[in-house]
């Protein structure tokens, strides 16, 4: 499972970050977790509202941070 949080560095996004980080070591899931800031490479995935998450390459949420748990639910289903 490849997961990016895309964000330019805001309080939100890193807040994100750490939520998808920290709900992963929870369920025992193996993914590889990078953070995209540069503006360019958030905008080729047609974002233009961050913080936003991508799972194996599908944008699944754009534009706030959701709860924990709708997090945890994002992840389980995009496994």
């Amino acid at each position: 499972m490849e997961i990016k949080v895309l964000g330019t560095g805001c309080p939100k996004c890193k807040g994100l970050e750490k939520t998808v980080i920290n709900l992963l070591a929870e369920l025992d899931i193996a993914a590889d977790v990078s953070k995209v800031e540069d503006i360019m490479k958030i905008m080729e995935y047609g974002v233009m509202r961050t913080p936003a998450l991508v799972i194996n390459g599908k944008v699944v949420l754009s534009g706030y941070v959701p709860s924990t748990n709708e997090i945890k639910k994002i992840i389980i289903q995009n496994q």
